[in-house]
């Protein structure tokens, strides 16, 4: 399965920034450290007629300079259409380089736990989905001070699973 030999390169990943992180702190002192950190993320919702989309995914960067930003975040959603339903949560790590303040260029790793369930009306015979999606980001983005909106593309998307309808997915991002 593809997406679950990323796993472990996620997680080695995120070792590695947080002890990179200790280490930092340490050197420059606790005050310094916090003073780099900023916190943020998304929240996401909505509504219509047969359908619902939740979306928290709360987050943190570490900015080592004004060009160069590393971060965590943990995700959870939930999608509901009436012949459909998912679960997603998970976590990613990310890396942020700005050239100039008001671009940001990203490549942030996710690895996300899908539940989907599906209603054999309308998807007869299809069985409830169960699986670890790992997708790998490659974005592009506006900054305007603590708001960047831009695009990203998921290099291993793979259109036959149902975790997102497109390897390109806008974002915002908002840190404090």
């Amino acid at each position: 399965m593809v997406s679950l030999r990323f796993l472990p390169l996620l997680r080695s990943a995120a070792y590695w920034i947080i002890l990179l992180l200790s280490v930092t702190a340490r050197a420059q002192g606790d005050t310094a450290f916090w003073d780099r950190v900023r916190f943020g993320g998304s929240l996401g919702v909505s509504v219509g007629s047969g359908y619902t989309d939740l979306l928290v995914a709360p987050s943190a960067l570490y900015s080592f300079n004004e060009y160069f930003s590393v971060g965590t975040g943990l995700q959870v959603s939930h999608v509901r259409v009436d012949e459909y339903k998912s679960w997603m949560y998970g976590a990613s790590v990310i890396g942020i380089v700005s050239p100039v303040e008001e671009v940001q260029v990203s490549v942030e790793l996710e690895q996300m736990r899908v539940n989907n369930t599906f209603d054999d009306e309308y998807y007869p015979g299809r069985p409830n989905e169960r699986f670890w999606n790992t997708a790998l980001y490659v974005g592009l983005g506006y900054n305007n001070g603590n708001v960047t909106v831009g695009v990203r593309y998921n290099v291993l998307f793979d259109k036959d699973r149902f975790v997102y309808n497109d390897a390109f997915m806008p974002f915002v991002r908002v840190y404090f």
